[in-house]
């Protein structure tokens, strides 16, 4: 099956033609992937830094979406049948190989159903940012009335993060570039402030109830303008050490076939809104570089089988 991916630990992102994945075992789904994912972290899936059970050579990509091929054994025929749309994040990956294939191998119990009003880019582009975007705001734990200090508002997983806090009756002021301000209003945002300023930090009008850092090097900048016991949560694995009471955390996504599933239905409903750049699979080593270096100017880069 043509795929894109590493032929060897540490080895360059490239095309690759690779066996079709085994048949599916118990718990386990065969996926015909329709969309997949790419993000920042699929840089460290080979051997750098997050293993994920990768089995070289590989597909890169931990989410996506597609249709069921096969079913297992012990998978409840009432939640997954052959022909199902569904979606997943993957972490690890049971077939040793990811989702940037034509196939893949699931574990039922990380996927959800794909409603039938999502295109395969947007349930691709939602897995992981979305499922972060959730996560962070549960550890956050805020409420209707709280303030909320989000960096990098522009990104995949911020946006989302600003639409969820914002539902949920939180001000939420986010750091962006001045051309993302429109947009990032529309979303909810109740202030964007430009990061290009390097005073930012002090237009940005705190004490926040909590922040959440969603670019590198910002969370020990942003520690100050958290009040007293609040909380700090970092995306990007600086999480300052705790002062004046406030909970500092690192967050490190995980599978969730339950809210995956209720974020589906947000995209469904017209709650969330979503913008994926669809790729084809062959364009897979450029657009992994474009993440990598995060210039995706705020869409969310899915490949196309």
């Amino acid at each position: 099956m043509k795929a894109c991916g590493v032929s060897g630990p540490g080895a360059d992102v490239m095309l690759l033609e690779l066996p079709d994945p085994p048949s599916p075992g118990p718990g386990q789904l065969l996926v015909a992937v329709e969309a997949a994912g790419v993000g920042p972290w699929d840089q460290l899936l080979n051997g750098a830094g997050w293993d994920v059970g990768l089995r070289p050579p590989a597909a890169l990509g931990v989410e996506g979406a597609g249709r069921v091929l096969a079913v297992g054994a012990d998978v409840d025929v009432d939640e997954f049948a052959v022909g199902d749309r569904v979606l997943a994040h993957e972490a690890p990956l049971p077939g040793g190989s990811g989702f940037w294939a034509e196939r893949v191998l699931l574990t039922a119990a990380d996927t959800a159903p794909c409603l039938p009003g999502l295109t395969p880019a947007e349930a691709a582009a939602l897995p992981v940012n979305g499922l972060t975007a959730w996560q962070a705001l549960a550890t956050l734990g805020l409420g209707s009335g709280q303030r909320l200090l989000i960096t990098n508002g522009a990104g995949a997983t911020g946006s989302l993060a600003i639409q969820l806090a914002a539902a949920m009756g939180v001000e939420v002021t986010a750091t962006a570039s001045a051309s993302s301000t429109d947009r990032l209003r529309g979303l909810g945002a109740a202030r964007v402030v430009d990061y290009h300023d390097p005073d930012w930090p002090d237009r940005v009008r705190g004490p926040f109830d909590g922040a959440l850092t969603a670019a590198t090097g910002t969370a020990t900048a942003v520690l100050p303008l958290v009040r007293d016991g609040g909380r700090l949560c970092s995306l990007t694995s600086d999480a300052p050490a705790a002062e004046r009471s406030i909970t500092s955390t690192d967050l490190y996504v995980q599978p969730d076939a339950r809210q995956l599933a209720r974020l589906a239905e947000q995209v469904g409903e017209g709650e969330l809104r979503l913008v994926p750049e669809p790729l084809p699979l062959r364009e897979g080593p450029a657009a992994f570089t474009r993440a990598a270096a995060g210039r995706t100017g705020g869409k969310k880069l899915v490949l196309v089988p």
